[in-house]
């Protein structure tokens, strides 16, 4: 875990509002992660800054119990141009936690690592959290996946 200032960028991509209460999440976010292969998002978009998949936490009514909203897409120039029925987000950059995970995402380790930052008392801001999956996350049994957790 290092702590970072990122700054500000746009991401634009396909939402879901979810909640981690009676395990919806765990339904909610693998058919959104199905949506987003099976639509080819990333070809829909025509001013995106990498290749790199962002999945995003934000609009959070609470704490990590309460109703969030998802959203998996990619880092854009900016908003001008939003395609129908897709969400664009100005995450506004600062003070963030990176934990940078590698393992099997077969074998829960990016849920697991949520589990541990739910449970771990930092102190956060509850703005946008993200995952961020790039080249060395396509090999799923052997993956580096990097999670920023907004702080205060």
């Amino acid at each position: 875990m290092e702590k970072e200032t990122l700054k500000p960028f746009f991401v634009i991509g396909i939402s879901v509002r979810t909640s981690n209460e009676n395990a919806q999440a765990a339904n909610d976010i693998p058919a959104l992660w199905n949506r987003f292969r099976s639509e080819n998002i990333g070809a829909k978009l025509s001013n995106k800054t990498g290749d790199e998949v962002y999945s995003i936490y934000t609009d959070y009514e609470g704490d990590y119990t309460l109703p969030y909203t998802t959203i998996l897409g990619y880092a854009v120039e900016n908003l001008e141009q939003i395609p129908e029925g897709m969400r664009g987000l100005a995450i506004e950059g600062g003070a963030y936690e990176k934990h940078a995970l590698k393992g099997n995402l077969l074998q829960g380790l990016v849920y697991n690592a949520w589990v541990d930052i739910w449970n771990s008392g930092i102190s956060r801001a509850y703005t946008a959290d993200f995952e961020v999956y790039g080249a060395a996350a396509q090999n799923p049994e052997d993956a580096a996946v990097d999670i920023f957790i907004a702080t205060r």
